[in-house]
């Protein structure tokens, strides 16, 4: 069971992981650098994907540390003393690429600073936060099956298990107070309730529906999800029996519905970051509305809506801010600062105005875009990032939650 499981963790973490990594794919296999550790590497890693799925990609230390403990929270057969020995091996062989985008610092009128805490299970990967309106933070930590909760007046620490092999992902409060989250390797919605630890699990109707991805409540209640690699778009009743589950596909296919957000008259939109599509649903007939973008390599990653129902998205493979409006059709783009290879990936919106992290530029960069003006402002991440999946507004807009999956740590970051 746990050998089944780091199989399937390990194509959903590096087959979505990077674009330029998928590509890869179908080059000859490469040929590991000799030195100690090889023949592990070889041994282990190709037993379920190709060598190319690292090869052309690289981590500093800490992020090789971060990566190799994932993989062992999922049954990587790695004894303890093999550990540094390919630790040792991957960092020296497999460093950040020299010609990695560094980030580009704007200027501007507004000042941050951040605050990170490490969280406590080794190779978590917090994926998403969610910020509690008492001021504490909870966070999925998707590789350790855990949601855990930090209170961060005393930096204390609670980490919940979760049902095996459920790899939460998308985390939401539900009107009733517990927090619903998409079991991105165990194929259902669960649903946790704070004060006992108790979880009701929503498994989906589809056995095709096996990574749902991101979770989020319209203002009647009702749960809307996305199933990346099964290509749908379901919603769920909480009060119904069972959940009452429906869901559709994309007719786009392979298009691998991605990030939410719902427009002031109740309507769920996505992106699809396995083509070049914003995508609309009923609520309700289903019925799925697409826009495409103009660039046949876009990829949207995330979305953000501001409260004229725009949609904002970050272009993961062009390293664009786009803009939509689902009104016309008509988008607009903005290069953002860290250039074609910055990777915009966890964004969200505060008073109109669009927040991002810029995931491809090492370390990884904090953007601030205000569309009045169009100008952008960004900072480095002092702690690197590594990789800020997803981030919300928190403190009612004075802080920015984040998750920062690669080196294990979630934070705030404070508007000053």
């Amino acid at each position: 069971m746990a050998t089944r499981l780091f199989f399937l963790v390990f194509g959903l973490l590096f087959g979505a992981a990077s674009v330029q990594a998928q590509q890869a794919q179908t080059q000859q296999e490469p040929q590991l650098p000799d030195g100690p550790g090889k023949d592990i590497v070889a041994s282990i890693c190709s037993g379920c994907h190709s060598l190319n799925r690292f090869t052309h990609t690289g981590y500093t230390p800490d992020g090789w540390q971060t990566v190799i403990a994932m993989m062992r929270n999922v049954g990587a057969p790695l004894t303890p003393d093999q550990v540094p020995v390919v630790t040792a091996y991957l960092t020296k062989n497999f460093p950040v690429p020299a010609d990695a985008p560094k980030p580009v610092v704007i200027p501007g009128p507004v000042k941050v600073s951040f605050k990170d805490w490490t969280v406590p299970t080794p190779g978590s990967r917090p994926h998403d936060p969610l910020a509690a309106p008492d001021g504490t933070l909870w966070y999925s930590g998707q590789m350790a099956n855990v949601l855990g909760h930090l209170d961060p007046k005393t930096g204390k620490f609670t980490e919940y298990k979760l049902p095996p092999m459920s790899g939460p992902h998308g985390l939401k409060f539900g009107p009733d107070g517990d927090i619903w989250y998409t079991a991105n390797f165990g194929g259902y919605i669960g649903r946790f309730d704070p004060k006992t630890g108790a979880v009701t699990k929503y498994p989906l109707p589809d056995p095709k529906a096996r990574d749902p991805h991101t979770t989020l409540f319209d203002k009647n209640g009702i749960l809307w999800f996305t199933v990346q690699d099964g290509n749908y778009v379901g919603r769920l009743d909480p009060k119904a029996p069972g959940g009452d589950i429906k869901m559709v596909m994309s007719p786009t296919p392979k298009a691998q519905p991605y990030g939410m957000v719902i427009n002031s008259k109740g309507v769920p939109f996505f992106d699809e970051f396995g083509t070049n599509k914003i995508g609309s649903i009923d609520p309700k007939t289903m019925h799925i509305t697409e826009y495409q973008l103009p660039h046949d390599n876009s990829r949207p990653r995330r979305i953000a809506i501001t409260s004229d129902d725009i949609i904002w998205y970050g272009d993961y493979t062009r390293g664009v801010l786009g803009r939509l409006d689902p009104k016309t059709g008509k988008v607009t783009e903005f290069p953002s600062p860290g250039g074609p290879k910055s990777q915009p990936y966890g964004m969200t919106t505060i008073d109109d105005v669009i927040w991002y992290c810029e995931s491809g530029t090492k370390p990884n960069a904090l953007v601030r875009f205000d569309p009045k003006t169009q100008k952008f402002q960004s900072w480095v991440v002092p702690s690197g990032g590594g990789v800020i999946r997803n981030m919300m507004p928190a403190d009612h807009g004075h802080e920015i939650a984040i998750a920062e999956s690669g080196i294990n740590k979630v934070g705030f970051v404070e508007i000053h």
